[in-house]
């Protein structure tokens, strides 16, 4: 129970902190994705921010051994940098550059206007039926 409140309170303080920003307003990613054109640098702040909070807090949260609600850290096994990481990630950064959303923001944006991010989730969620179906992973 202690890992589903955790959880809920980090997402919900993600989530307030995405909206405060402004990260949920697809035109504003995009601009600061446009630099050679109606550049917004504002959400270089947010960057900032969470390289700075990472930073400071991995030396804090992996000096306890362990997490709180887990017996065990989950890290990435596999580290070999490969084509479907590569396309993979280039996927990703075109469609986020493209229509503004990436995952978290886009569910975050539900809350706010309905059709546009449910259109987003739920190509999402065929993207990754249709890698369920097709790959051998």
């Amino acid at each position: 129970m202690n890992k589903i409140l955790s959880a809920l309170l980090a997402g919900g303080i993600f989530g307030v902190g995405i909206t405060l920003s402004g990260m949920v307003d697809p035109n504003k990613v995009v601009n600061f994705l446009d630099i050679t054109g109606n550049w917004d640098p504002s959400l270089m702040f947010v960057l900032g921010g969470a390289v700075i909070t990472t930073t400071v807090m991995y030396r804090f949260v992996f000096a306890r051994g362990k997490p709180i609600f887990d017996e065990d850290f989950h890290l990435p096994t596999v580290l070999k940098i490969d084509a479907r990481l590569l396309i993979g990630s280039a996927l990703f950064g075109i469609g986020w550059g493209l229509i503004g959303y990436c995952p978290g923001p886009v569910v975050a944006s539900l809350g706010f206007r309905l059709e546009e991010p449910l259109i987003v989730v739920v190509s999402m969620l065929a993207g990754l039926l249709l890698y369920k179906v097709t790959s051998k992973v």
